[in-house]
């Protein structure tokens, strides 16, 4: 555990979240990676499946334990206020977990809000984008 806050590393700029998101699922850093979502936040499993609060923060470790690495690039972030859409492509290419070759890709549309600290998090991360 670093002597650094979490916060250290929470974004100050909407464009700059999925760059921070991907950073801290490959180093595998939860406590960032908690801190990067609302509280309440929304992820969609799939579409139609959306897991959100204390059942989204339960299962994030499993998440990333089991993931192979993220790559991202920013496509658009659109800010008014303190609310921002973020569309960003994204690949997860490497081994999985039972030693098969993993290759997943998408573009995900999410929504970040901009906390009283001046950070952005994630409100809704939809991976699955209009699928």
């Amino acid at each position: 555990m670093s002597d650094i806050p979490v916060s250290a590393g929470l974004p100050v700029d909407a464009a700059d979240l999925p760059y921070v998101f991907a950073d801290a699922f490959n180093a595998r850093n939860l406590d960032l990676l908690q801190a990067l979502f609302e509280p309440e936040a929304a992820h969609v499993v799939r579409p139609g499946t959306v897991s959100s609060g204390a059942r989204r923060r339960a299962a994030l470790p499993t998440v990333v334990r089991d993931r192979i690495p993220i790559t991202v690039s920013l496509r658009q972030a659109y800010v008014v206020g303190d609310i921002a859409l973020i569309i960003n492509d994204y690949v997860h290419d490497g081994i999985g977990p039972d030693g098969a070759r993993v290759h997943t890709e998408g573009t995900a549309t999410d929504i970040a809000r901009r906390g009283t600290d001046g950070h952005w998090r994630y409100l809704i991360s939809n991976p699955s984008g209009t699928a």
